[in-house]
C-alpha cells in the first residue's frame, strides 16, 4: 500500500492540452495569478519541434493584453537581467524549448483586467514555418511554479525569496 501511495505522488502531473502546428508540439501552457491593479503578467509554455528544420516564434498575441513579448531572464555579473529576445525565438529540430519563470517567457504588457487563478487565457502564437496557431494558457495561483496537475494542488512556497 505505501508503494501504491509513493508511485502517486510521483507521476507525471496531468499533460496540460497539447496543440499541434506544423512539426512543433505546444504543450504546458499557463500562467500565474496578478495582484489587482498589476499591468505586466508572465506565460509559460513549452514548444517541441518534431521536424527537421528550425522554426521560430515571431509573434505572439492575446485579448488580454494590450502587447505580448518573448522575453528572456539572465544572470549576468550577478544581476539579474530580462530583455525582449529579438528576430523570435528559434525551436532547433529534434529539441525542446520550454519557457518558464526565470528563463524565456511570455511577457503580457498593459493587462487589461487582473490574471485571476481558473482563468482561460487563449493566446495566438505566431511561427515562422508552421504558422499561427492559438493555445490556452490555464491561470493558475499568485506564485505557482508550473501547470497544476488536474485535481490537484501547487505548491505554492517561494523558495529563495528574501523579505525586504
Amino acid at each position: 500500500m505505501f508503494a501504491a501511495m509513493v508511485s502517486c505522488f510521483l507521476a507525471a502531473p496531468a499533460r496540460a492540452e497539447e496543440v499541434k502546428a506544423g512539426d512543433l508540439v505546444i504543450s504546458q501552457a499557463w500562467s500565474r495569478a496578478t495582484p489587482r491593479g498589476a499591468k505586466t503578467g508572465g506565460g509559460f509554455l513549452t514548444i517541441e519541434n518534431k521536424g527537421s528544420a528550425p522554426d521560430r516564434l515571431v509573434a505572439v498575441s492575446g485579448d488580454f493584453a494590450d502587447k505580448i513579448e518573448v522575453h528572456e531572464m539572465a544572470v549576468k555579473n550577478g544581476v539579474m537581467t530580462m530583455r525582449a529576445v529579438e528576430n523570435g525565438l528559434t525551436i532547433e529540430p529534434g529539441k525542446t524549448v520550454t519557457l518558464a519563470p526565470g528563463g524565456y517567457h511570455l511577457m503580457m504588457l498593459d493587462l487589461k483586467a487582473p490574471l485571476k487563478q481558473g482563468d482561460k487565457l487563449p493566446v495566438t502564437l505566431q511561427f515562422e514555418k508552421a504558422g499561427t496557431v492559438v493555445v490556452t494558457l490555464d491561470v493558475q495561483g499568485v506564485g505557482a511554479k508550473g501547470p497544476a496537475a488536474e485535481g490537484g494542488k501547487m505548491d505554492m512556497k517561494m523558495d529563495g525569496m528574501k523579505k525586504m
